[in-house]
């Protein structure tokens, strides 16, 4: 998956994009690939109240290593598909880190 997954990532200064699928009210939490060329999570969380969105945000704090505050959700609040962006960490880092 490393090579596909470089298609999710778009570089940014200080940080890069995510273009995510989100799965919510799964029975385990991970990544599971890819969905066209968006990075597939699915979470535990059920989407209601943001709590999808606050489990997307401990998640992917854990797997790339940064502090949430370094997690923006650009867009998709209300959607399964959203853009974040990930500051202090690059995509070699983040390539390393979700696969």
């Amino acid at each position: 998956m490393p090579e596909e997954l470089r298609q999710a990532l778009t570089p940014a200064e200080n940080g890069i994009y995510i273009s995510l699928h989100i799965q919510p009210g799964a029975r385990r939490e991970g990544v599971a690939g890819l969905f066209g060329s968006a990075l597939k999570i699915a979470l535990n969380a059920p989407p209601v109240d943001g709590k999808a969105n606050a489990a997307l945000q401990r998640f992917l704090s854990d797997k790339l290593g940064v502090p949430r505050k370094n997690i923006e959700l650009c867009s998709g609040t209300s959607s399964r598909d959203k853009r974040v962006f990930v500051s202090g960490i690059t995509i070699e880092q983040a390539e390393e880190r979700l696969s």
